[in-house]
């Protein structure tokens, strides 16, 4: 029995893939605009990376990609001067990936990019609609 594709203008999860991917992209174009080159792939360590730097294993399990696709990322984004590996102070045997001051520049300028669709998003929906939508969204992420 064959069945009908879901309608993509009206599903609900092609809306909200369509939303993150349009989104994402106007946050990279926001940095790259702002004199930070990357692509939209590098979220996936500008995102999550922590202060005191990561593993790449942990970086890898975070964003749900190998360690090989995770350490592809990372040697971009060291070729750009955004990260450096340096040595685990906790284990000598391991590396830790860490920020470069040009790398906490760039997550300055991605943080004031999402600041500009935040204030985007209250134009078009309102604050209560825009409040609304977070809710709505929180509890989405938070239903098992």
């Amino acid at each position: 029995m064959e069945q009908d594709l879901p309608e993509q203008a009206g599903n609900t999860i092609a809306m909200l893939g369509r939303a993150y991917s349009l989104l994402g992209f106007q946050i990279v174009d926001g940095v790259v605009g702002a004199g930070f080159p990357q692509k939209p792939s590098h979220s996936a360590v500008f995102g999550q990376i922590s202060r005191e730097g990561n593993r790449l294993s942990e970086l890898a399990r975070g964003a749900n990609m190998t360690p090989q696709a995770m350490g592809e990322l990372v040697d971009e984004l060291e070729e750009l001067g955004y990260v450096e590996r340096r040595p685990d102070p906790t284990d000598r045997r391991a590396k830790l990936i860490v920020l470069t001051p040009r790398g906490h520049e760039c997550i300055a300028a991605g943080i004031a990019t999402i600041q500009g669709i935040e204030e985007r998003i209250d134009q078009v929906l309102g604050a209560k609609g825009h409040a609304e939508l977070r809710r709505l969204l929180g509890k989405l992420l938070t239903t098992d």
